[in-house]
């Protein structure tokens, strides 16, 4: 703890010197906003998912039997088919599990490695391309493209806790895949993405709808549903072994990648503890590095020092101390957190409530605190892989599944394999090129992420939630918990009230949603922050979803962001003809 103190600029005679009372938690009455959808509520499961078609899809798994994990994977599988300029097989996969009749919490980091071949030195010998500003591999090289995790996370949810085959599961999707599904107006807007046109295959597998497709144009996929038909008759080696596999590799080494067959066959994901601090009397759960989860958790540490609860919601007071806490919590993530198979990362001292109360005491509410991290760091983490799709899924039960998905950015590298029907991600892009930092590249090394899942617990409640975009989400996820342990908002009030997001590592810019009073914005301009108003439900806040389980009274719930054209779809019970 004390070499943890001195490495953040703490003086350790500080934490003897200075134990304030963490504030009473009072809960303020919710703000009267007028929700823009409602809150879903059912005796049977729900499925919460960023688009209409995967929770409607996932929902009929429900009603066929399945359990929240069949459902997940099913709507997982859904959206990566019409939303795959955000996600699909070729990117990494997290989720939480709450297990109902036990009452435990798992987890599953299943984000890929770096190929064995690809460390530093490979590099250097290779002259391979590195942008000199940010010490990174360029976003679109085949360099960025670790193993996929997807897949393998489908197969170790499935194996653990499904009750259906991959043959179910993935029906919907294969069915949408090969016979064309209508396109929302989000999908439209999003499918032909220029600066991915003259990566290889891209053109031939999303042009399909023509240049500029519009809402309610036809969208097919036969590659994909080809690749989705062999995973549900061979599982996960249908994937990472034989000839997929065999086509993947050999497309990355034409585009001069170190990948190879042994680095497909040879990866699995890992079952993990989730990490977790308490808050206002709830358990706030999140996954441990190699992801940013902790940031989260850090950031509920210093705000539950004070009382937000007094201060309102979204007022100037509440902001800045949020705001405040963003800016300590992620310099202490960017420092500690990378792989810890391959650097030790002090998770526990991060979280004590002992360093929070000394990084509060940081917390000047007068003045917004424009560096602390060193400015060289400023452009290397600005803001990135922000694309990525969040779900939530209670069955009937009160199992939920927490889970989320990501190609990092946009389509990822938007390199397509002969025949494979989904892009590759670019996760590799987070990286540094340069030796002796945590996050340095290795071979068969899991990169810095930033898809997180989470969950969160008191007395009878269990909510499953998350809110996607790239560094946007542990200071979403704080937002989230805040409304609903210091406001008492339900999960729909929660996912639509006005955010904040600061994207960058330095300065004192921070993205105000436009929704927020002017002279709440004015308040934080004079207290020294650089407000930049956005467009109301504008994506840059991120969008996500909550579903509850409320074991008292044994109802399900859900929310869905207004920010993305999802919906939180209840599973409908079997009905016997009317006699």
């Amino acid at each position: 703890m004390r070499r943890l103190l001195f490495l953040l600029g703490i003086p350790c005679s500080c934490l003897l010197a200075w134990q304030a009372p963490v504030p009473a938690a009072r809960q303020a009455p919710p703000p009267p906003y007028e929700q823009a959808r409602p809150l879903i509520v059912s005796r049977h499961g729900i499925v919460a998912a960023s688009n209409f078609l995967a929770s409607q899809a996932a929902a009929k798994i429900l009603e066929q039997g399945g359990n929240a994990v069949d459902a997940a994977i099913a709507a997982n599988a859904m959206t990566g088919l019409v939303q795959p300029f955000v996600n699909g097989v070729g990117g990494d996969l997290f989720a939480i599990v709450y297990e109902a009749k036990t009452g435990r919490v798992y987890g599953l980091n299943s984000s890929g490695w770096a190929p064995k071949a690809l460390t530093l030195g490979w590099v250097r010998e290779r002259r391979v391309r590195i942008n000199e500003r940010t010490k990174k591999f360029e976003d679109l090289s085949v360099h960025t493209v670790t193993v996929p995790g997807c897949v393998a996370g489908w197969h170790a949810l499935r194996e653990r806790f499904g009750a259906k085959t991959f043959s179910e599961i993935l029906a919907p999707a294969i069915h949408y895949a090969e016979n064309g599904f209508a396109l929302s107006a989000v999908s439209a807007r999003s499918l032909v993405q220029r600066r991915y046109l003259q990566q290889p295959g891209f053109k031939e597998t999303y042009l399909a709808a023509g240049e500029t497709p519009q809402p309610g144009d036809l969208f097919r996929n036969p590659a994909l549903a080809a690749t989705l038909r062999r995973i549900a008759a061979q599982g996960r080696d249908g994937f990472y072994k034989g000839e997929l596999a065999e086509r993947m590799v050999r497309f990355f080494r034409e585009q001069g990648g170190a990948h190879a067959a042994e680095d497909f066959a040879e990866f699995q994901p890992e079952w993990v503890e989730p990490v977790s601090t308490t808050y206002r009397g709830w358990t706030v759960y999140e996954l441990p590095p190699n992801g940013q989860g902790v940031a989260a958790l850090s950031m509920l540490n210093i705000m539950e020092r004070f009382p937000l609860g007094d201060y309102g919601q979204n007022s100037a007071a509440a902001l800045h101390v949020m705001i405040e806490a963003k800016k300590l919590a992620y310099a202490d993530m960017e420092r500690y957190v990378g792989d810890p198979r391959f650097t030790p990362v002090p998770v526990a001292q991060m979280l004590s409530k002992e360093l929070a109360a000394e990084r509060a005491r940081m917390i000047d509410m007068r003045k917004a605190a424009c560096r602390v991290l060193p400015s060289e760091l400023k452009e290397s983490l600005a803001a990135k892989g922000s694309d990525t799709i969040y779900l939530s899924v209670v069955d009937r039960d009160g199992n939920i599944v927490s889970l989320i998905q990501s190609n990092y950015g946009g389509y990822g590298t938007g390199l397509v394999a002969p025949g494979a029907g989904f892009t590759f991600h670019n996760r590799g892009a987070s990286f540094d090129i340069e030796p002796g930092k945590p996050n340095s590249l290795a071979g068969r090394k899991r990169p810095l992420h930033t898809i997180i899942p989470a969950l969160m617990r008191k007395d009878t409640t269990v909510i499953g939630f998350g809110i996607m975009g790239g560094w946007n989400q542990s200071q979403a996820h704080a937002q989230f918990v805040s409304n609903v342990a210091d406001f008492g908002m339900n999960v729909q009030q929660a996912l639509e009230a006005p955010r904040f997001t600061k994207t960058t590592f330095d300065g004192c810019d921070v993205q105000i949603e436009s929704r927020i009073p002017e002279n709440i914005r004015v308040e934080l301009q004079r207290r020294g922050h650089v407000v930049r108003p956005t467009a109301p439900y504008s994506s840059v806040f991120g969008f996500g979803s909550a579903v509850v389980h409320d074991l008292k009274r044994k109802v399900q719930m859900a929310g869905t962001d207004p920010r993305v054209d999802g919906a939180a779809v209840p599973e409908m019970p079997n009905f016997s003809p009317a006699r």
